[in-house]
């Protein structure tokens, strides 16, 4: 009720929440509903319409590091709630293929319904020691890691999902967490040739395009990157040991109509 008040321009929501607040909204738009999940609230004169900023920050996450998805292969591992936002990205970005690398294969197919008919989307199980799991990663141009594993203080901190030998030289590793910057699936992509690209970017980008929708202005991008930074540092210094960190993009918060947040 007090972002139909009128002071707040809308709100950014986060996990466990994107779900619950679509039957909370007045007028969720084409892309959250296909997504399945809305992050973004905006208030129009006390019309709550929302949308789901999480595939924008992934699209230009990917432009900002100069890597082109039109045609490309990817390989992506997880098949939970941040997967769907990839899914949606890679199909608007005009991707060849998307191949879910997951447990289960049933989690996986799940998502089939977004790959429309514009996406090739396939399924490979999670499972090194099967042939299908080597040659979705051999033939991968990106690939995009969309679960926990790697989050600071999380249960498999210290761990990546795939071999440390499964990405390297020409391909490029995108991880969706962002604290650490660099997880352990980063690390052994870099350190065996890859391009590594951290989940900060994306929530920044994100948080970017939430802005822009809800001032009209253009999202000082530097400086929200800073902040970005000196935010989750203070968090690593106030919180040791605490397990509270969102591994999906996306940061919690109200907008006022100063355009502070």
């Amino acid at each position: 009720e007090r972002l139909r008040s009128g002071d707040l321009l809308g709100a950014n929501v986060t996990v466990p929440h994107k779900v619950a607040v679509m039957r909370l909204v007045d007028r969720p738009d084409a892309l959250a509903e296909r997504v399945g999940a809305v992050n973004t609230v905006v208030n129009r004169n006390g019309l709550l319409e929302a949308t789901n900023t999480d595939v924008a920050g992934i699209l230009r996450t990917f432009e900002g590091a100069q890597v082109p998805l039109a045609g490309k292969q990817i390989a992506l591992i997880g098949a939970g709630g941040a997967a769907r936002a990839v899914v949606v990205a890679m199909r608007q970005a005009g991707a060849a293929r998307v191949t879910i690398v997951n447990r289960t294969q049933a989690r996986a197919e799940e998502l089939a319904p977004l790959g429309g008919d514009e996406l090739d989307l396939r399924f490979a199980p999670l499972d090194p020691s099967d042939p299908t799991f080597r040659s979705t990663f051999d033939s991968a141009d990106v690939v995009v890691q969309s679960t926990s594993v790697g989050m600071r203080h999380g249960p498999a901190e210290h761990d990546s999902p795939v071999p440390d030998d499964a990405i390297g030289e020409g391909q490029v590793a995108f991880d969706l967490v962002y604290v650490p910057e660099a997880t352990p699936f980063l690390r052994n992509a870099s350190e065996h040739g890859a391009v590594a690209i951290g989940g900060l970017d994306m929530l920044v980008h994100q948080g970017a395009a939430s802005f822009e929708l809800w001032t009209g202005r253009k999202a000082p991008l530097e400086v929200m990157f800073q902040a970005a930074r000196a935010a989750l540092a203070e968090r690593e210094r106030s919180t040791p040991g605490s397990g509270s960190e969102d591994t999906g993009p996306g940061t919690s918060g109200a907008a006022d109509s100063t355009g502070g947040a």
